[in-house]
């Protein structure tokens, strides 16, 4: 059982009268974590799931008399896999507006869905948050600095979701990735888009894995499956708001020079990526050291902003003449360029047009020595 950065966080989030939304991807530990919030919680509770074909039947009905009598008499109410729930945000916004002092807790795995049901009706009703794999902020809080340091090849090869951080053996970690790749990693676009053909799902995923921190060619994408390129496009887009991957654009004030229309993807999890390609090789007999590292330090990065409240525009930078930066964040007004590199390199000098065109702009090298500063 780790200790989540959002722990402490849930009883100040949750207003009378307001839906408290936790997205994130699938076998994250949110349902963990609003459970061991309501063990403590004095008030009385409804909790049930958007499987429950009870409580579907009632929050799609729209039935104002039906919903309000069915929900009467509690505190709190608690729907996990809200998604599940056709029309759930109309639902849950008769829940708030008339039922006085009602607080409600909605979570959800896929974001696109979950967005488009939940979000207008909800307009001002509704505090939206992300639980992510663990992260290294909340690890270096449990553990201390010297089991990121003394685990970093561990964390580079299975990733942090929380079943397999406390898995006892490779093997067991490995078996839990694999069962997470085939069962639920776009378990929730084959539902609700009614997409049939998963195997192209998959093999999709697998040509992005062996891509992270190269531009992805969609068009190329696209022949090498045997799709149209407006199909590879929306699987990307669906693969996304189901938080199996995330898109990362060119940032660019000089479009000559600068190479913007094309993006890069990064997972959320790098056990996840692993499992895709079936390599769980340690370091020394590996060719995509470089790869692992830029994955991790991305995502652990996204992970501290969005914790901390550190409110950044995210970019990479590339320029036609091949010069590069990983990782550029926008942020109070000023740009901050970050650059991956496995070993130590700290004499290495920014790239020239970096220089030249963004002379106010920072440039750091984040590697082995002092990642952790940057992630947690």
């Amino acid at each position: 059982m780790f200790k989540r950065y959002y722990s402490d966080k849930i009883h100040s989030w949750l207003k009378p009268n307001k839906v408290l939304v936790l997205y994130g991807p699938r076998q994250v530990g949110k349902t963990t974590i609003i459970q061991n919030y309501l063990k403590q919680y004095k008030g009385k509770v409804y909790q049930s799931t958007g499987e429950d074909a009870g409580l579907k039947e009632i929050l799609e009905s729209n039935d104002f008399s039906k919903i309000i009598s069915f929900f009467t008499g509690y505190d709190l109410i608690f729907i996990d896999e809200a998604q599940k729930i056709e029309h759930i945000g109309q639902g849950l916004k008769i829940i708030v507006d008339q039922i006085p002092k009602i607080r409600v807790i909605a979570t959800g795995s896929s974001s696109f869905d979950l967005s488009n049901k939940i979000g207008e009706p909800l307009v001002g009703r509704q505090t939206v948050h992300t639980l992510f794999p663990i992260s290294v902020l909340e690890l270096k809080e449990e553990k201390g600095g010297a089991f990121l340091y003394q685990n970093l090849e561990r964390l580079l090869i299975f990733g942090q979701y929380p079943e397999v951080l406390t898995s006892k053996n490779f093997a067991d970690k490995i078996q839990y990735l694999f069962q997470i790749r085939d069962a639920y990693l776009y378990k929730d676009i084959l539902e609700l888009e009614q997409i049939r053909n998963s195997q192209k799902i998959l093999q999709l995923l697998r040509l992005i894995a062996f891509q992270i921190g190269h531009e992805v060619s969609l068009q190329e994408l696209g022949r090498q499956l045997g799709m149209s390129r407006n199909t590879v496009e929306r699987y990307l887009d669906l693969l996304e708001k189901a938080f199996v991957i995330i898109r990362v654009g060119g940032f660019s004030r000089n479009l000559r020079k600068e190479i913007t229309k094309i993006s890069r993807y990064y997972f959320y999890d790098n056990g996840i990526r692993n499992a895709l390609i079936g390599n769980f090789n340690f370091l020394n007999s590996r060719n995509d050291i470089g790869q692992l590292w830029e994955n991790f330090l991305f995502i652990e990065r996204m992970k501290k902003r969005e914790y901390l409240g550190l409110y950044a525009n995210y970019y990479f930078w590339r320029t036609w003449s091949q010069q590069e930066i990983d990782l550029v964040e926008e942020r109070g007004g000023k740009l901050y360029g970050y650059e991956f590199k496995w070993q130590n390199h700290r004499n290495h000098n920014a790239p020239k047009e970096w220089l030249s065109e963004y002379q106010e702009a920072s440039y750091d090298i984040i590697d082995q020595t002092n990642y952790l500063d940057f992630v947690s």
